[in-house]
């Protein structure tokens, strides 16, 4: 049980040296297993367990040692218990203690406890803890976070928090929020802002068809709630009655809020759709998430998220930590994705929320990554103000 659970967790068995194995095999019964896992038999006493157990401890290939008791008529608990206790205290690998058992070995654990060698019921959680502290060890030895630093225009966002917050608000619109963007380096599709059905006819008759149209009101965040979006629109006449019909709905689903027109946007070309996204805690600060764009979001769950700042190494930790990487990458014959550009956007929007703390929500989805070297384009953007 402890040595599947070893390689569930990543965790390598050690293999002893000659010297190690000569010891054991001299000393111990010949039906003893001196492989690892070293198997000392039911009928073991405590001078056994003190025997592999300290010549375990001496062979340079172990890191720690998970010691197994699953006790029987002739089992010495105390003494076994005691023997693991001084024997842990001689060296600095650590020595968990599995006693199997409950009432059977409660002094033995009791004793354990006095040497603070850690117990176990099972072997599955002993190795869950030895694995989380090799995690940690490595976590430990990683460099320290070097985050890049981007020519960004900041007194332009400066400018553009202190305007909305002039006029009391806290949620950004999407005009503002791609301004935002520009600001720092991440593409958005071209745009134009409409007032009137007319107008957005021009401005799709100037952009080139097909575009959408989607509602431009800093009251109305999640535009697909309230019928706000509309695609693929190939002629005028659509988007005049496109725009008609989203101002419609949005003021019937929320009267009273500030509606400016509808952005009239082009349609990007196919590509990998993510998301990221930003939360504010308010111990930890920004939490960067990620996953796969669209509908995925929501029906899998699958997201990866790192505290901000980040550094190129853990922005691709965090980009592979999802489950859906394979797909992000690209199977059979699909063209490549642009991965150096996504892990450039997350970067920047790194550097985003932490060089404005007031950023307390950022949503980006999806955000389309093109094909190799035609880098990311943002879809649609969300930004809250603390």
């Amino acid at each position: 049980m402890a040595a599947d659970a070893c390689e569930l967790a990543g965790l390598r068995l050690a293999s002893l040296e000659y010297e190690s194995g000569r010891i054991l095999r001299e000393a111990l019964p010949p039906a003893v297993s001196i492989l690892n896992p070293v198997d000392l038999l039911g009928d073991a006493l405590a001078d056994r367990y003190e025997l592999a157990l300290r010549t375990v401890l001496d062979d340079p290939n172990v890191g720690g040692v998970i010691v197994i008791v699953t006790p029987q008529s002739m089992t010495e608990v105390d003494e076994t218990a005691q023997l693991i206790g001084m024997q842990s205290r001689r060296c600095e690998k650590p020595v968990f203690g599995c006693f199997m058992g409950a009432g059977a070995v409660a002094p033995g654990i009791q004793i354990l406890n006095s040497y603070q060698v850690p117990n176990y019921p099972v072997p599955e959680r002993a190795v869950a803890a030895m694995a989380a502290m090799m995690r940690y060890r490595r976590w430990r030895e990683l460099p320290p976070i070097e985050p890049e630093s981007f020519s960004v225009d900041r007194d332009r966002v400066r400018s553009l928090i202190e305007a909305i917050r002039a006029e009391g608000r806290l949620s950004v619109s999407e005009v503002e929020a791609r301004e935002i963007m520009e600001a720092y380096g991440i593409s958005t599709p071209r745009a134009l802002l409409a007032r009137d059905a007319a107008e957005a006819a021009r401005a799709a008759e100037t952009m080139g068809f097909p575009v959408a149209v989607k509602i431009a009101s800093p009251d109305i965040l999640h535009k697909t709630e309230v019928g706000g979006i509309q695609l693929h629109l190939t002629s005028s006449s659509a988007v005049r009655e496109a725009f008609d019909l989203i101002v419609y709905r949005a003021s019937r689903y929320m009267a009273g809020a500030d509606i400016w027109g509808c952005l009239v946007q082009e349609m990007v070309e196919e590509g990998k759709e993510v998301r990221i996204g930003m939360s504010r805690d308010p111990h930890f600060g920004p939490i960067m998430s990620f996953g796969l764009g669209g509908i995925c979001i929501e029906a899998l769950k699958d997201v990866a998220s790192r505290v901000a700042p980040l550094d190129r190494r853990t922005a691709a930790e965090m980009m592979a930590g999802i489950r859906g990487y394979s797909l992000l990458r690209g199977v059979h014959d699909e063209q490549v994705p642009d991965l150096e550009a996504l892990l450039d956007a997350l970067l920047r929007l790194s550097q985003l929320v932490v060089d404005f703390p007031e950023f307390v929500e950022l949503d980006i989805n999806p955000l389309v990554v093109f094909e190799e070297g035609r880098g990311v384009s943002g879809i649609d953007v969300r930004l809250v103000l603390g």
